[in-house]
């Protein structure tokens, strides 16, 4: 797959107060109690998000992240909760959204925008979303995935590549690489 024919979920933008972002959308065919389960559930978490995330369920509440073989174990805290439809944490100086909407009893409608702490972010973090997003999709099909650190076999090069290619910002460290 060459970055010329990959295609992007994610789109970089700017938002109202300034800061840079990267937003992906997704549709499932599950009732939002199961897609809030996705986006909240420890063991669910450790399935596609690239660290174990443990977290109290409530505004200040704590978040432990760890597992990630890229980074250090690390602690956060959510901003804001409102089951089954938002909550949002920081992450390492971002801060990750999740808004979910059901579509009707049976689908939902997933919204993740990564607010980035900088600008020069956007494509490594956009390349690593398409790729842990690709695992909760596989998932929410019912289908087997190695996850969101699956080696050599991710395609987040290609992916990378093709954020470049696109113009999307970049020039952070990316741990593996540099």
């Amino acid at each position: 797959m060459s970055a010329e024919r990959t295609a992007l979920t994610g789109t970089y933008l700017t938002l109202d107060d300034g800061r840079p972002a990267v937003r992906f959308s997704r549709t499932y065919d599950h009732p939002i109690a199961r897609v809030w389960q996705f986006v909240t559930d420890p063991e669910e978490l450790a399935g596609w998000f690239p660290s174990r995330a443990e977290m109290e369920l409530r505004p200040g509440g704590a978040i432990r992240f760890s597992g990630d073989p890229n980074t250090s174990d690390s602690t956060g805290r959510v901003i804001a909760v409102d089951p089954p439809r938002h909550l949002s944490f920081d992450w390492g100086g971002d801060e990750l959204h999740f808004d979910l909407e059901a579509l009707d009893e049976k689908r939902t409608h997933l919204t993740l925008t990564d607010v980035l702490a900088a600008e020069d972010t956007a494509a490594r973090n956009g390349a690593g979303w398409e790729v842990c997003l690709a695992v909760l999709d596989a998932k929410a099909l019912g289908r087997h995935s190695p996850g969101p650190h699956a080696g050599a076999g991710a395609p987040w090069r290609e992916i990378y590549g093709a954020y470049l290619a696109a113009g999307v910002p970049s020039g952070a460290q990316v741990p593996g690489m540099d």
